[in-house]
């Protein structure tokens, strides 16, 4: 099982190289601290719309400084998908910490979660690179980062918005099943999902 410290210390141990559906090349590796100009840009760039549905601090130099700041500290792994032009394309979140929050809501619908077996997930795709087979290409290797990190479970981070049917379609598509609805803490609708076992 990697750890946080051993990933920042190596991070080509969760480095992979793959050729998009457009015969893109792209890597998915662990975010860097020299990462933040080519983050910010990313963070930058995204529409309103996904920011509603992708939430972050901020989405400047400072917030993209911040996350840089955050590697190897706390329960957070945050890789990068980095297309051939070296511009950052995504952003892939995992948390190993298991908020009362989820354990309550899960617990509700008769599952338990455990920093043991669970991790949460969140993935956020530039615009240009959204609905074009990024996700169905990058999934396989989020299965594989939650094994190596020891996990068999992955739940969705702060579960999918209710009005995103497109991500429900992926995260169903994706072998994710819907646990249940709740009201997230903006006040809106939001679907928790599960992938069991990875």
């Amino acid at each position: 099982m990697l750890t946080l410290a051993q990933i920042a210390a190596e991070p080509e141990l969760l480095t992979w190289r793959l050729r998009l559906g457009d015969g893109t090349a792209a890597a998915l590796r662990p975010l860097e601290h020299g990462d933040a100009r080519g983050l910010a840009a990313f963070l930058g760039g995204l529409s309103a719309e996904t920011r509603r549905l992708s939430t972050y601090d901020g989405y400047d130099l400072a917030a993209a400084r911040e996350l840089c700041a955050a590697i190897a500290r706390y329960d957070k792994l945050r890789l990068v998908l980095e297309v051939d032009s070296g511009a950052v394309a995504g952003l892939v979140e995992f948390s190993l910490a298991i908020m009362p929050d989820d354990m309550a809501r899960y617990g509700a619908a008769g599952i338990r979660l455990g920093e043991r077996t669970d991790v949460r997930f969140g993935i956020t795709l530039a615009d240009a690179w959204q609905g074009r087979g990024v996700g169905t290409a990058v999934f396989p290797l989020v299965e594989e980062v939650a094994r190596r990190l020891g996990r068999s479970r992955i739940i969705l981070w702060g579960g999918v918005l209710a009005d995103n049917p497109r991500a429900l379609r992926f995260y169903e598509k994706n072998g994710f099943r819907r646990v249940g609805a709740f009201t997230d803490s903006g006040g809106r609708a939001s679907i928790d999902m599960i992938r069991e076992p990875v």
